[in-house]
């Protein structure tokens, strides 16, 4: 719960500007945060589903080529994206709180999901992901940037979570 708390910290301090399906990006020396939010018009339930079925990623998720094993807090993922097709990510799923948030990574990063609930019964998503640690200065120029596939990763939720709530309704 401390690290949920933490993060929650960090995420919000990061996404001020990080909003309407814009990304944003604070590079430091030993680190890198991108962030991206955006409104969803659909209930936490519908997002969730989405987020946490594997095999259906690539259908709707335009970032992601492929990805191997179960969506399940303790479990481990392999995950192909559009960015870097050569490579192979193997994530631990760290936390998960259902419809809330979830905490996914590796030893350079961790990337965290959170669904806020509004009054309107809308959802604001957030995607932040920090990578970093004492060698980070060394490899950092060879990671691409994520802001384009931060956004398409939110615009391709928003648009598949709003036509299921449609075809619900």
């Amino acid at each position: 719960m401390k690290y949920f708390l933490t993060t929650i910290f960090m995420i919000m301090t990061t996404i001020s500007s990080a909003q309407d399906g814009k990304a944003t990006t604070i590079k430091k020396t030993f680190s890198r945060a991108t962030s991206v939010s955006i409104n969803i018009k659909a209930d936490a339930s519908i997002i969730w589903a989405l987020l946490t079925n594997a095999e259906d990623f690539p259908r709707w998720n335009s970032t992601i080529t492929s990805i191997e094993g179960n969506i399940k807090e303790g479990e481990k993922i392999k995950l192909k994206v559009k960015l870097d097709e050569k490579r192979t990510f193997k994530i631990k799923i760290k936390e998960m709180n259902p419809e809330k948030s979830m905490v996914w990574g590796d030893s350079q990063g961790k990337r965290t999901f959170t669904l806020d609930k509004q009054n309107d019964g809308s959802v604001q998503f957030t995607m932040h992901e920090k990578m970093g640690g004492l060698m980070f200065p060394l490899y950092a120029k060879l990671i691409p940037p994520f802001d384009e596939a931060f956004e398409t990763y939110a615009a391709d939720l928003k648009r598949e979570a709003e036509t299921i709530q449609l075809t619900k309704n």
